[in-house]
C-alpha cells in the first residue's frame, strides 16, 4: 500500500493528482488524515481521507506500507511534521528501505530528520537552505529521485512526481502510457 498522508491546509492538486494518477495505475493508495477523517486543504477543499490513526502512533500497523507521499502546502507540511504517525511511518519506511516521497515544502520534512544527507534533492522555491542545513545537495530537475527518496518542486510538476512514484511500483511504460491515456501531450513528458 502507498500511504498518502494528509494534513489540514494540504497542497490539493500535489496530493489529490498524485492519488488518482497512482490509483489510475492500478496501485493500491489510502489517503490517511492527521487530525481526523475530513481534512480541509490549503485551498479550502475537503478531502475525506481514507482513514485516520487512531491510538499511539507506534502501535499502527506500518507493515503493509511500500511507500510513504507526503504532500506539501502550508501549513500542511508543518502539520505533517508535528505529527506522531507521520514521523513514525517515515522511520518505518526508513528502516525498511521503502520509498519516501515528498514534493513542495515537504522535502524539509526529510531534512530534518537526516534522511536527504548525502542525498540530491529538490524543494518548493525558498526551502533549499533546509535541505542544505540537512546535507542535500539540490538538483535543478522539477522531480529528483536518489535511491529510495524522490523530491519534487510544487503543484505544478505533480503528474511527474506521480509517475516517477508509478513507475517505481508497475514500470516506466504502464506510468507513460497513463499519462498519455489521461491526454498528456507527449512533448509534456
Amino acid at each position: 500500500m502507498i500511504a498518502v498522508f494528509l494534513a489540514d491546509s494540504f497542497e490539493e492538486i500535489e496530493a489529490l493528482a498524485t492519488v488518482d494518477f497512482l490509483r489510475r495505475c492500478g496501485l493500491e493508495v489510502q489517503t490517511i488524515g492527521i487530525g481526523g477523517k475530513l481534512i480541509r486543504g490549503a485551498h479550502g477543499i475537503c478531502v475525506m481521507s481514507d482513514w485516520e490513526p487512531e491510538g499511539r502512533a507506534d502501535e499502527i500497523p506500518w507493515d503493509g506500507f511500500e511507500a510513504v507521499v507526503l504532500p506539501g502546502g502550508l501549513p500542511g507540511t508543518t502539520n505533517l511534521e508535528a505529527s506522531e504517525a507521520v514521523q513514525c511511518a517515515i522511520e518505518y519506511a526508513r528502516k525498511n528501505r521503502l520509498l519516501i516521497a515528498a514534493i513542495c515544502a515537504a522535502p524539509s520534512i526529510l531534512a530534518h530528520v537526516g534522511l536527504l544527507r548525502g542525498k540530491r534533492a529538490t524543494c518548493f522555491p525558498g526551502y533549499e537552505a533546509e535541505l542544505l542545513e540537512g546535507g542535500a545537495s539540490l538538483g535543478n530537475e522539477y522531480v529528483v529521485e536518489d535511491g529510495d527518496i524522490i523530491t519534487a518542486r510544487g503543484a505544478g510538476c505533480s503528474l511527474q512526481f506521480a509517475q516517477a512514484i508509478a513507475k517505481r511500483f508497475v514500470g516506466e511504460a504502464k506510468a507513460r502510457d497513463t499519462l498519455l491515456a489521461m491526454q498528456l501531450p507527449e512533448r509534456a513528458l
